[in-house]
């Protein structure tokens, strides 16, 4: 496997950052893959994962819910409905921090490509959706280091809703805002939370520099442009 050789840098937060932290130096990539449930991001982590590791590439996933300590009690948490908003925030960022200083920074000194499947941008999203104030999501997040690419697959509402129905027969409480109260019927309640979430990464987009992709294309279609940017990023770098 390759890791990358390029001069070692210093390790940039989009706030504060975490103090001890600070001194680090890294050498890998971070790229991002967002995009709600049903968008494909998953799908594409394991065609781009296989290329890059083809081409020679170390690489390491990441992704929401996975630190050993705090993931299953997320799982655990979100099945004692209901669950409070700033609770559940700050679940995930414990998760996410968690991951960071474990899985993500290592691998990152070590000069590997790291590919998150989601980053603090769904959580931030999720956060501001609730109803928490925005100073306060993006804040929380501010120990996060940059991410080199962040691609945000958007996909309409409705086509999310069939692509989730065919998947699973049921939709997820909190991917439908069903704690929300946004409306007695679930397929409502799930569009206007989509389009909410959609609306707040559009936001986003320029403050984190976000590459939209369309997601209602096929899943070859999204495959060749993300793999043709990826691709022109890290030989360029």
């Amino acid at each position: 496997m390759l890791v990358h050789q390029t001069k070692p840098r210093p390790l940039e937060f989009y706030g504060e950052g975490i103090p001890y932290l600070k001194e680090v130096f890294i050498k890998g990539r971070l790229i991002v893959i967002e995009g709600p449930d049903g968008s494909g991001r998953s799908t594409q982590i394991q065609s781009i994962t296989s290329k890059l590791e083809s081409d020679g590439h170390a690489v390491v996933n990441t992704g929401l819910k996975r630190s050993e300590l705090i993931g299953r009690g997320i799982l655990e948490a979100k099945q004692r409905l209901p669950l409070g908003k700033k609770t559940l925030t700050l679940f995930y960022a414990a998760d996410f921090v968690e991951q960071l200083e474990h899985k993500i920074i290592p691998a990152l000194q070590a000069g590997y490509v790291v590919l998150a499947d989601r980053y603090i941008y769904t959580l931030i999203a999720r956060s501001i959706v609730r109803g928490l104030s925005s100073r306060w999501s993006h804040d929380l997040y501010g120990f996060a280091p940059i991410a080199d690419l962040v691609f945000y697959l958007d996909v309409e509402p409705d086509e999310l809703f069939h692509r989730v129905f065919q998947k699973y027969g049921v939709l997820d409480y909190y991917e439908s805002g069903a704690d929300l109260g946004l409306s007695p019927d679930l397929y409502d309640s799930f569009i206007a939370y989509q389009t909410r979430m959609a609306k707040e990464f559009s936001q986003m987009a320029k403050q984190y520099s976000m590459i939209r992709v369309d997601g209602n294309k096929s899943i070859a279609e999204v495959n060749v442009g993300l793999q043709e940017k990826i691709d022109s990023f890290l030989n360029a770098s």
